[in-house]
């Protein structure tokens, strides 16, 4: 007792103590030893900043966002406070337009800095701004040419606008990083379809089959590709493994024009009989 009451205005004492219960997950601990801290030092920037990630650490996010507006209080041109606020406004509440201008401040601060421009995109991303989303990305590429991320999210961006050429190059350069994502090679593949490029379609489908085999989109769709060319066969044997996967792909596949050149086929008539 006589060792609390000597340090109870020590601020040293609280911050340290919070930082070691931080460490050791000790949230609840952290954030009462913190709360102390401030109560000797309440324009202290680091403990309104460690604090707000122990409330993000505990899930309470408007909270961790008003310890980061206290901070900014102490130092307003702060990049990380800045971009932290915007990671949970866009990543934790949804809250766009306010992530936005938090990216934007953050980029005032350090202008060549990769994750603030990736982070913007992804904003307009969110908001369906996706020519904005693209010029942000472009931007994070200039700091990272050989980014994964901001290619594949640059794809995405340009499927959206429907510039699917685009998007098939940006999707390209992803899968040249990472070749082991699910997502980009099953993308990979849709734009290749809606392309009429019926053959890198399916050759795309396979590699994300390769990755995640009980997927009944990708199987669905290879066999809408395989049906365009042709491929009675192909065709039928993929169908009927969407349709082991998700039944009800089977009642679709009847009204879905992609299979009407494989219709009058024994294959397929045996299949719905």
């Amino acid at each position: 007792m006589e060792t609390l009451n000597s340090n109870i205005d020590d601020f040293w004492y609280w911050y340290d103590l919070g930082s070691s219960q931080y460490r050791r997950g000790e949230y609840e601990e952290a954030l009462i030893s913190y709360d102390r801290a401030l109560a000797v030092r309440p324009e202290d920037y680091w403990a309104w900043y460690e604090r707000a990630n122990i409330l993000q650490a505990l899930e309470r996010y408007e909270e961790s966002i008003a310890s980061l507006e206290r901070a900014l209080q102490t130092r307003p041109e702060d990049y990380w406070a800045w971009y932290n606020r915007g990671c949970i406004a866009l990543e934790e509440l949804d809250w766009y337009e306010d992530a936005l201008t938090c990216f934007e401040r953050a980029i005032s601060v350090r202008r060549n800095d990769y994750w603030a421009w990736y982070r913007r995109g992804d904003v307009f991303r969110h908001l369906g701004n996706y020519t904005e989303a693209i010029a942000s990305y472009q931007k994070a590429l200039e700091k990272r040419p050989d980014d994964y991320w901001a290619y594949y999210r640059q794809g995405d961006a340009y499927r959206h606008l429907g510039d699917y050429e685009r998007a098939l190059v940006n999707y390209d350069r992803a899968l040249q990083i990472d070749g082991h994502s699910f997502w980009t090679w099953y993308k990979h593949a849709d734009v290749c379809r809606y392309l009429g490029k019926y053959t890198e379609a399916i050759s795309s489908y396979r590699q994300s089959l390769a990755l995640e085999p009980e997927d009944n989109y990708a199987w669905y769709n290879q066999g809408c590709c395989a049906a365009r060319l042709g491929n009675v066969a192909l065709a039928v044997d993929c169908l009927k493994k969407a349709i082991a996967l998700k039944p009800s792909d089977g009642q679709i596949a009847q009204n879905d024009p992609d299979f009407e050149p494989i219709r009058i086929s024994e294959e397929w008539r045996a299949l719905f009989n």
